[in-house]
């Protein structure tokens, strides 16, 4: 008994040695004239092969992020290549390049640039925004007679723009403003000065005002209390309320004149006192028409939208506070 099991182990010892030959042979064999590779395929279509997807993909990734000129957003690219694990004859070559230039001829590349435009017609382009805001503040510095009508627009965009220099760009956007009368200047102008206060620490929830405020213009809200923005320091103070430049500003509510006149960033400036330590500020006018000490009824116009300040467009920046500490306009207007 002892001898036959010693015969069958000899020979299953025997077997699984030939089978890991053969198996060995064959991986061997497999090896020589094969190398694992990727079948790539476009939309469904064999497009050819790649030994090493992550480098293949990641190379068109970073085309479709940044694309490979001056000023591009990203690449828009709806059909992504598919790879299948396979193997391959070791004398066929792969052809990432093809495959790259493959997906380059699909891609449709969408520039980001900026627009300065006048009555919301494009003027003039430059490729950022820091180039856009310097042509804006130049202008500004320059009293173009056309500021209030001046804005940005952030583009995207498949065809490509001449880009104008900063200095090009304001010669051709600034208009002489015509001499005034100083007759009707004396007439017109409204008594300036006062006291304001600017604080930027915010208040919370919708403390009571006492008196019921309305809408001092209609438009489109761009800009909301609270929201940080490269454009300001600190977080915003006031709504902001998009309109055309030279649009009236009627007072929310009652009150009298504390403060007229241009106040750093907030541009020229009209403060209304309501009482019991309400105010509403009316911001980045074009005219004010209301002087310091002047009581106004409810709805009467006091000011007109503009872009002064720090500005990028014509609108009104809202404030309402109490006691000196603003408060979101949305929780009493709009």
């Amino acid at each position: 008994m002892f001898k036959k099991l010693t015969v069958h182990l000899k020979k299953t010892i025997k077997l699984i040695i030939l089978t890991a030959i053969s198996i060995l042979i064959i991986v061997g064999a497999v090896a020589f004239f094969y190398k694992p590779t990727y079948s790539v395929s476009i939309n469904g279509e064999h497009v050819g092969y790649t030994e090493n997807k992550s480098e293949l993909q990641a190379k068109i990734n970073d085309y479709i992020n940044n694309g490979e000129e001056e000023n591009t957003a990203f690449v828009q690219v709806n059909n992504l290549p598919e790879y299948k694990l396979c193997l391959l004859k070791k004398n066929i070559v792969t052809n990432d390049d093809e495959i790259f230039e493959d997906i380059k001829n699909e891609g449709v590349t969408y520039y980001r640039y900026y627009a300065i435009a006048e009555n919301n017609e494009e003027k003039t382009f430059v490729k950022d925004f820091e180039e856009a805001e310097s042509i804006v503040n130049q202008l500004k510095e320059k009293d173009s007679n056309n500021i209030n009508e001046i804005s940005i627009v952030e583009k995207y965009e498949t065809d490509k723009q001449e880009f104008a220099d900063t200095d090009t760009a304001v010669a051709s956007l600034y208009k002489e403003a015509p001499k005034p009368d100083p007759v009707q200047i004396a007439k017109a102008k409204p008594k300036t000065g006062g006291t304001v206060n600017t604080s930027t620490s915010l208040g919370k929830g919708a403390a009571s005002l006492g008196i019921s405020l309305i809408k001092p213009i209609s438009g489109t809200i761009t800009s909301r209390f609270g929201v940080s923005s490269r454009v300001r320091s600190s977080t915003h103070t006031g709504l902001d309320i998009s309109a055309a430049s030279g649009t009236p500003i009627k007072a929310a509510a009652a009150g009298t004149v504390s403060f007229a006149g241009y106040k750093g960033s907030f541009g020229n400036m009209l403060a209304i006192n309501h009482g019991n330590g309400v105010q509403t500020y009316y911001c980045h006018c074009s005219k004010l028409y209301a002087s310091v000490g002047q009581s106004v009824a409810q709805g009467e116009t006091v000011a007109a939208v503009g872009s002064t300040g720090n500005s990028t467009g014509p609108h009104l920046h809202l404030e309402v506070r109490i006691n000196g500490t603003p408060y979101n306009p949305q929780n009493y207007v709009y």
